[in-house]
């Protein structure tokens, strides 16, 4: 009989033990908890620690609170010129109204994540569709992403998420674009080298222009100075040879005969014919160069 009872009493305690267990449930610091009663939400935003339900009836979803990366896969966006940019970005964000989350995307992470990507599409969109490839690459990035932080933040309230931050980590141009591109850059490099080579080549010419006037304007005055001179030297020996010849015409003829025979004889190769009665032989016949 006692053991019958002690057995009893057990069994009650176990029950007891396993309907506590399964009516209670724990909420940690980066977790948020909805209860469910045959589908509808009865309780949410529960504070960290123990709480209850009722087995059975209730169901508590949990979900993570903490802050997430959402990886969004690089996609195509027109800016106001019409031109393809191709954008690479993700987004941190995190569950602001579990409640609302749930009755948006169902607690299911690829849904969340299909859902926020849709709408800051959607903001990139509009804000890429402003400005000029430019401005988007280079001028106004910070401003960019601040714009876009805001209006999927907007946009992301109805699914109960807090959007925190949109990064753009990369801006291509298509790569038919990126040709070009690079095209109209190569044009213009090469315009640009044609106009220097061109200025050089005017430059160079000029240059030229300019030594070949100094050159003939040098040689002209020096050949003018040394005519200049010659005839100085051949005004001053012609009146020097007029004064030997006035002092001594005998010496004189005898100095122009030598040096006549000097050209003659000192220059190999030359020959003359000459008669022996010459005047040019006349002092070789007698020293006085007489006949």
């Amino acid at each position: 009989m006692n053991q019958g009872k002690m057995g009893v009493m057990a069994l009650a305690v176990i029950l007891i033990g396993g309907a506590i267990y399964s009516a209670a449930f724990v909420v940690h610091q980066w977790e948020s908890a909805l209860k469910l009663q045959l589908g509808r939400i009865v309780d949410a935003d529960y504070e960290p620690g123990l709480h209850w339900r009722i087995p059975f009836i209730q169901e508590v979803k949990k979900f993570d609170r903490r802050i997430q990366t959402l990886d969004a896969r690089p996609d195509r966006f027109l800016t106001i010129e019409k031109k393809d940019v191709i954008v690479d970005s993700f987004a941190k964000w995190r569950i602001a109204n579990v409640a609302q989350y749930f009755r948006s995307t169902g607690g299911n992470p690829a849904k969340t994540g299909r859902l926020l990507s849709e709408r800051i599409n959607t903001s990139l969109r509009d804000e890429f569709g402003k400005r000029t490839v430019k401005e988007v690459v280079s001028g106004e990035r910070a401003e960019i992403m601040q714009l876009l932080t805001k209006a999927s933040d907007e946009q992301a309230n109805e699914l109960g998420v807090e959007i925190i931050d949109v990064r753009v980590k990369q801006i291509d141009l298509p790569p038919e674009v990126s040709e070009s591109v690079y095209a109209r850059m190569r044009a213009e490099r090469e315009r640009v080298a044609r106009d220097l080579r061109a200025q050089g080549a005017e430059a160079a010419e000029r240059i030229q222009a300019d030594a070949d006037r100094q050159q003939t304007v040098i040689l002209a005055d020096g050949f003018r100075e040394a005519e200049t001179l010659r005839g100085e030297g051949d005004g001053r020996a012609a009146d020097i040879y007029a004064r030997a010849y006035n002092q001594n015409r005998e010496f004189y003829s005898f100095y122009r005969s030598l040096n006549a025979y000097r050209d003659v004889f000192n220059t190999e190769g030359n020959m003359m014919v000459i008669g022996p009665d010459s005047e040019f032989f006349r002092y070789f016949k007698n020293q006085a160069g007489k006949p």
